[in-house]
């Protein structure tokens, strides 16, 4: 039994941490897309 909650644990946290680096990975890539439009707008107003 305990080793059928253990596992239920272990799950959890994977899981969950998996959610939380695409989270990430999300955040970074809208930071990139936001410094790529920046520096376009630069390069079209010189």
């Amino acid at each position: 039994m305990k080793k059928i909650l253990l596992a239920s644990i272990a799950v959890t946290f994977i899981l969950t941490g998996c959610n939380t680096f695409k989270g990430v990975g999300k955040d970074v890539s809208k930071a990139g897309d936001a410094v790529t439009n920046s520096a376009e707008k630069v390069e079209n107003k010189l």
